[in-house]
């Protein structure tokens, strides 16, 4: 039985969303549906306060080949003349997430307040 989840993160926003690999955001919702803590570990490096949301972070758009151009034993996967998406993150809400983990230690809700705090620490501590 799976009893935690934990994933890195590629960028965090002022608000706690985070994104991360294509995937993570399906993982996170399925864990914390099924009452399974959530929990993303990242330094606060990755932190980008002046991006206030998931809506905010930019997604890298991949070629769209990358699926289009599937084969399953020799025939193409994908209809001819199909169009497809292929965005390389995703982004998981911070109301899905349970805690992160950082080298300040553990971070808690709120995260908007609790993020900036440590983010604001670390950079006194290290003067």
């Amino acid at each position: 039985k799976i009893n935690k989840v934990f994933f890195g993160a590629d960028r965090v926003a002022a608000n706690g969303d985070v994104a991360n690999k294509v995937g993570t955001y399906m993982l996170s919702l399925a864990a914390h549906t099924n009452g399974v803590p959530v929990y993303s570990v990242f330094p606060l490096s990755t932190l980008d306060l002046s991006i206030p949301n998931g809506d905010q972070i930019p997604i890298e758009e991949r070629d769209s080949d990358e699926v289009l151009g599937l084969e399953f034993h020799g025939e193409p996967v994908a209809p001819l003349g199909a169009k497809a998406r292929n965005p390389a993150f995703d982004i998981t809400p911070f109301h899905l997430i349970t805690s992160f983990v950082t080298e300040a230690g553990i971070i808690t809700p709120p995260y908007e307040h609790n993020l900036a705090r440590n983010v604001y620490n670390t950079s006194l501590e290290g003067k």
